[in-house]
């Protein structure tokens, strides 16, 4: 018995994609110096997030602007490039995991400041990480059932206040190897947004198709990343382990059916670390320079990863390719999301 849930899509296709880069560069040895006594008072070596991880750099939004303000301009800027009115826009989903309140919905600070239309109805979806790849199968859906014409989804994350809370807190002298290893996640997400436009096929016969798309759960392994505004704890290794183990049977149940296994010109993975990267390409044998890489220069965006990963390398691709969406969600939670370029 299948144990995916799958959807195709025949009516649905993508108009745009653009992406907003915050404007402040946090280097990974910016944040090793502030991490000196911490790593010498644990014995722990500098260097990993580079070294190790892979992440070079992250960015940070300024302090007179706001990631609302980046999914503001990301979303403008996808309507632009779609050539799509944002009175025609039916449907707004802001993916986003960071907030700056719990109500009202950051949808409706970015409907407005958008100027979309009264009648486009517009909230928040999370999921983790795959909150945005379920934003668009949410507007999919919507598309193909004839409800909405066109459809905006947009993210926007903010990496400063859980990184600025867990250095303060690892700078504490009773903290410990094991406690800075827990936290360590935390220093590996990066600020940016993204937003993308989708329509419908008959009236865009110039877009990029919605094929399919595949989801699996794995919820029994909901504790082993944890987060909030203040602090993220995690499993490094059980959070690896369990991802691979849910990539690995989503994919051996769904590849060959859907032809994935094969003539796939790019995949756009969530981008954690290289570590995670390797793993899956190995894990799914996938070849590696099919996989285009934001995390050494922006750090994990979150939500937001795969699409702002899309979104910078599209002039890249050519008429025909197929490219593959993927994306884990702490949770667990895995999705696939194929488009015909």
């Amino acid at each position: 018995m299948n144990q995916n849930s799958t959807h195709r899509y025949e009516r649905t296709v993508l108009l745009g994609a653009e992406r907003i880069e915050a404007p402040i560069v946090v280097t990974s040895a910016e944040l090793d110096d502030r991490l000196g006594e911490v790593y010498r008072r644990t014995r722990m070596r500098a260097g990993l997030l580079e070294g190790l991880v892979g992440i070079r750099e992250r960015r940070r939004w300024a302090d007179d602007g706001s990631f609302i303000d980046g999914a503001v301009a990301a979303g403008r800027a996808a309507l632009a490039a779609s050539g799509v009115a944002a009175g025609d826009v039916g449907l707004m989903i802001n993916s986003s995991l960071s907030r700056e309140w719990l109500e009202p919905s950051t949808a409706v600070v970015i409907h407005d400041a958008i100027g979309l239309s009264p009648a486009c109805r517009n909230f928040d979806v999370t999921n983790a990480c795959l909150g945005f790849i379920n934003g668009m199968e949410i507007a999919a859906s919507m598309i193909e059932a004839g409800l909405i014409d066109h459809a905006l989804v947009v993210d926007s994350e903010d990496s400063q206040p859980v990184q600025e809370a867990t250095i303060k807190r690892l700078s504490s002298t009773d903290v410990t190897a094991s406690d800075l290893m827990q936290e360590f996640a935390a220093l590996t997400l990066g600020s940016g947004a993204v937003a993308m436009v989708l329509g419908r096929a008959d009236q865009h016969p110039e877009g990029h198709r919605l094929v399919a798309g595949v989801n699996r759960a794995a919820t029994q392994h909901h504790e082993l990343c944890v987060g909030d505004n203040d602090v993220m704890k995690t499993d490094l290794k059980g959070l690896l382990e369990a991802g691979l183990e849910l990539s690995g049977d989503l994919w051996s149940e769904s590849a060959a059916e859907l032809g994935w296994d094969d003539g796939i010109s790019r995949y756009f993975l969530h981008q954690i670390s290289q570590v995670h990267t390797d793993a899956i390409c190995v894990r799914l044998d996938i070849e590696p320079d099919r996989v285009p890489r934001t995390f050494p220069e922006f750090g994990n965006i979150g939500p937001a990863s795969v699409a702002f990963t899309l979104a910078g390398a599209s002039d890249d691709l050519r008429s025909g390719d197929r490219v593959l969406l993927m994306g884990i969600g702490s949770g667990l939670n895995a999705s696939c999301l194929e488009i015909r370029w």
